[in-house]
């Protein structure tokens, strides 16, 4: 057994966190005006001498308001003062300049932390930058305006590896013993390298015999994407309408809006049964991702909603269209190809993490019960 950690909060100005050459746990970080609250954990010396310091500070109530045109949010499994002292210096190299800083969870296992930016910046470019520091420091760096930090009023989820941990066409095709060659098909068109209708069209095709009562079994075996149940809560709370849209089936979405999640709308791909069995065939509009797009706008026409008011989460090639039609395109430990092309991406964390998207901190989100 060691000696027990210090636990302190220092105040200091924002620039001067990076003048330490010492690393330890990062609890918090808040900043607004001249000076920041830093709450740091560590052994032996204090990272910071001659600086006024106190004991930690119990989480805030609500974050601050926010009035930048663009935020960082960095989210770590456990976060370092290292990581912090790199991601300051990324902004000052590029001239961006941080007006304020909240602590939206400061977990054992989990710290978050908002940065409201003021600057000029090309957000494809800056995104792409923030992508690469994310891999150097370990942490999901999110960028997003300013103005997105909001609650939506519709959410559009793709189904399969987003709200569920599964491909369900791959596994209906284990069953009949061709998972190999259906995965790879499905493999390739997350990847973007083959057309989705064509792709899914041979799957399905593959699929002919396949019993309805196996079908049956499979939904209630389906595991959830963790923090799915959470999020899709929590939105339901907070007056968001939740829809499903799915390359899919709607025999599986179905099951999922019944039994297990708060949806409030499912879009996706029908079965063609006869005689109790798959007959192979499809069933046209195929799900594909610009009707994916498509569907998602149609409802925020029908409800009056201005596309600010609506985001997007997937993790396939197909859910790009829709991803980059409203406030926020969130990708959930997405392909390649779709970390790079979609506005934003949560990696090391679960579906609940795009709560601290819409501007809430962990406070917020055990009040909605």
């Amino acid at each position: 057994m060691g000696d027990q950690p210090t636990s302190q909060e220092f105040h200091l100005p924002l620039a001067q966190i990076t003048q330490t050459p010492l690393d330890c746990p990062l609890r918090y970080l808040d900043f607004s005006g001249d000076y920041a609250h830093l709450g740091l954990e560590y052994h032996g010396a204090a990272p910071f001498e001659d600086i006024t310091s106190c004991e930690l500070a119990p989480p805030a109530r609500e974050p601050a308001a926010v009035t930048t045109p663009w935020c960082v949010t960095m989210l770590a499994p456990a976060a370092r003062l290292a990581q912090l002292q790199e991601l300051l210096r990324f902004f000052a190299a590029h001239d961006w300049s941080v007006r304020a800083v909240d602590t939206l969870a400061q977990r054992r296992d989990r710290t978050v932390l908002r940065f409201q930016l003021d600057a000029e910046l090309e957000f494809a470019a800056a995104k792409h930058a923030c992508l690469q520091l994310a891999e150097k420091i370990d942490a999901d760096l999110v960028l997003q305006p300013g103005s997105s930090q909001r609650v939506p009023a519709l959410a559009g989820f793709d189904m399969d590896s987003t709200l569920i941990d599964a491909e369900v066409i791959d596994e209906l095709a284990k069953i009949t013993g061709i998972g190999e060659q259906v995965a790879a098909i499905t493999e390739a068109a997350m990847r973007g390298e083959l057309d989705f209708r064509q792709s899914f069209k041979k799957r399905m095709a593959l699929l002919r015999g396949f019993s309805e009562q196996r079908l049956a079994e499979i939904a209630t075996q389906l595991p959830l994407k963790e923090g799915a149940k959470e999020l899709l809560s929590a939105l339901r709370a907070l007056g968001c309408k939740t829809a499903i849209l799915s390359g899919g089936f709607t025999y599986f979405a179905d099951y999922l809006q019944r039994e297990q999640l708060p949806v409030d709308f499912v879009h996706a791909n029908q079965l063609e049964f006869e005689h109790g069995a798959l007959t192979g065939g499809v069933i046209e509009p195929i799900v594909d991702g610009m009707r994916k797009r498509a569907l998602l706008q149609q409802m925020a026409d029908q409800m009056g909603l201005d596309l600010g008011q609506v985001v997007a989460v997937g993790d396939g090639a197909n859910d790009i269209p829709m991803l980059n039609l409203g406030a926020l395109g969130i990708a959930i430990h997405p392909k390649p190809k779709v970390r790079l092309e979609a506005p934003q991406s949560i990696e090391r964390f679960g579906l609940d993490a795009a709560l601290y998207l819409f501007g809430l901190n962990d406070r917020q989100i055990e009040e909605l019960g």
